[in-house]
């Protein structure tokens, strides 16, 4: 392979894709989705030639990172099993508060990067959504279009009710998605389109 087509190869370089922000982090492309019938599968339980049903779901990411650390490093080997899904969030990097904010930042642009490589290659993307304290507003919103279907999850989120509050509300100003999977159960307080997704139903039926 030549220099050329290594600068040119997005998986040699992950300079391939559209950036947005000061950072520069990938762009994750607005897309449509029928949302009248949401159904998610975990990472985890995701198998090669799934059953029909489980086909008919999207793939979340809300587990621990270690499950799918190998997705930003050689996204082409998962490609294929993921493809045979409805549809793809983006992984849930972890963007704890206590976290430097260089990996909480490295945390953003990966699973953008992730998403932005399985648009390119004919997937239906949904972004998801993350974020720690007040700071991390500088990047963790970026590398989504306004308007955008989105994803959150609720995991962990109710020992820090504030923080996340307010990192959600702050998300709906900036991006004003058009609706907003929630993966668990939402404060009374949350606005906004939401479509609900019982932890204990996307694990139902997976095998």
């Amino acid at each position: 392979m030549t220099s050329i087509q290594m600068r040119a190869n997005p998986l040699f370089t992950r300079n391939g894709f559209a950036t947005a922000g000061d950072w520069q982090i990938p762009l994750v492309e607005r897309q449509n989705i029928d949302l009248s019938s949401v159904e998610l599968i975990a990472y985890s339980d995701t198998r090669s030639n799934d059953r029909q049903a489980n086909r008919k779901k999207g793939v979340h990411f809300f587990i621990d990172d270690y499950r799918f650390e190998g997705i930003y490093r050689n996204p082409e080997q998962s490609l294929g099993k993921l493809s045979q899904y409805r549809f793809l969030l983006t992984p849930d990097y972890s963007t704890y508060a206590d976290m430097n904010y260089w990996r909480q930042l490295e945390s953003v642009a990966h699973s953008r990067w992730v998403g932005a490589y399985w648009q390119s290659n004919g997937q239906l993307v949904i972004p998801t959504i993350s974020w720690s304290t007040h700071d991390s507003y500088k990047f963790c919103f970026d590398g989504v279009e306004t308007h955008s279907v989105v994803a959150i999850g609720m995991i962990g989120c109710k020992r820090s009710k504030k923080a996340f509050l307010d990192g959600y509300f702050e998300m709906l100003n900036r991006l004003e998605p058009a609706a907003i999977i929630c993966f668990g159960s939402p404060f009374s307080e949350m606005k906004g389109n939401l479509i609900v997704v019982d932890y204990r139903k996307s694990r139902q039926g997976v095998r």
